[in-house]
């Protein structure tokens, strides 16, 4: 007879689908199976900040999980308001300041100036032109990336915690 022993809980949401590749790509990294943490990874199709908690409540709403987060760019619709809304509804965010490319391209010691276009144009050979891939992630942002980046990018330092 299988002993069933309880898991924790994590629900994490990409603001995007490259947001999502990445929080996959963590996961297949820093989650093996039976280590006693399930993960759930989603992704609110972008709109800003305001819209990713927003729908991110949504979804904790019709289930519960030990922890809730969310990975979403500043740019747009972060503000006191937003905050406020997550720090009540319990929602740790992760900022990707000012869009997650900018934050990426800085882990790898890359200069993230320009707008969101731009930065996505600079970032795209780093994930062999498809940013929405898990597996495009492995080749620059490896687990020992990850962990030489943290002392680059706050967020990374946040995340890894």
């Amino acid at each position: 007879m299988a002993i069933w022993k309880a898991q924790r809980t994590l629900l994490i949401v990409g603001e995007g689908r490259h947001e999502e590749a990445f929080l996959n790509h963590l996961k297949k990294l820093y989650v093996p199976r039976g280590c006693g943490l399930s993960v759930t990874v989603k992704n609110a199709r972008g709109k800003g900040a305001l819209h990713v908690v927003n729908w991110t409540a949504r979804q904790i709403a019709n289930a519960d999980f030990d922890v809730v987060a969310v990975l979403l760019d500043t740019d747009v619709d972060w503000n006191a308001k937003t905050e406020k809304l997550a720090r009540t509804k319990k929602i740790q965010v992760i900022k990707s300041e000012p869009c997650f490319e900018a934050m990426m391209l800085r882990l790898v010691g890359k200069s993230a100036i320009g707008d969101a276009q731009v930065l996505k144009k600079q970032f795209a050979p780093l994930v062999n032109n498809d940013a929405t891939q898990r597996d495009h992630y492995a080749l620059h942002f490896g687990s020992e990336s990850l962990l030489a980046g943290r002392n680059k990018e706050l967020t990374i330092d946040l995340a890894s915690r």
